[in-house]
């Protein structure tokens, strides 16, 4: 859904992002994606992922904060994203990231922030024991998703325990199981609206 547009204004500007066009995408919606462009995040979150031949999600990562995302960086046939939240992004052609020295730089910091987390998920997938990527992969998220609170930090996006699960490999029974021993532990709670929080 387009937003708001105004083509006076030159999107390479200090202040082009409040100028430039948005669209947005509900969450639960999925983000068409085509070869001519790429997306960036100008608010609220994305998840990118692979669907297997079997029809199962594979977990690639999450674009907030700027990402850059699209067909154009992946050699995945299956990409896919969703918006995780109320999702606002920003659409450029292949031409203007090639013909803009900002651009160009913007991007090459994010795809590196986007490696850095794509790592930190490999390493989780290695690690044998259930309940150790799950405590891993909340730490992910702490870091990618979290803001603080008195407690500790809040996730600001509201993941199911089917979304934790298929980012682990496991069932969405052994989440619930592994979330309800953390909070007995004291190392996780939920508050009001459902969203995960990580104590110090």
């Amino acid at each position: 859904m387009l937003l708001t547009y105004n083509p006076s204004v030159s999107p390479f500007r200090e202040d082009y992002s409040e100028s430039r066009r948005l669209h947005f995408y509900d969450r639960g919606e999925n983000i068409p994606l085509v070869v001519d462009g790429v997306w960036q995040v100008y608010r609220g979150m994305a998840q990118l992922s692979q669907v297997s031949e079997s029809g199962e999600e594979i977990l690639l990562g999450w674009a907030h904060s700027s990402h850059f995302f699209g067909l154009n960086l992946t050699h995945l046939e299956s990409y896919h994203a969703r918006a995780l939240s109320e999702l606002y992004l920003k659409w450029y052609t292949i031409a203007e990231v090639e013909n803009s020295v900002e651009l160009t730089k913007m991007m090459l910091s994010q795809m590196i922030r986007r490696q850095q987390q794509t790592e930190s998920l490999l390493a989780i997938a290695g690690l044998k024991r259930v309940e150790e990527r799950l405590q891993q992969l909340l730490q992910l998220l702490k870091r990618e998703m979290g803001e603080p609170i008195a407690q500790g930090s809040r996730l600001k996006i509201r993941l199911t325990h089917q979304n934790l699960a298929n980012a682990i490999a496991t069932t969405r029974v052994t989440v619930t199981r592994l979330l309800g021993q953390f909070q007995r532990q004291g190392w996780v709670s939920i508050d009001g609206d459902r969203h995960l929080i990580i104590h110090h």
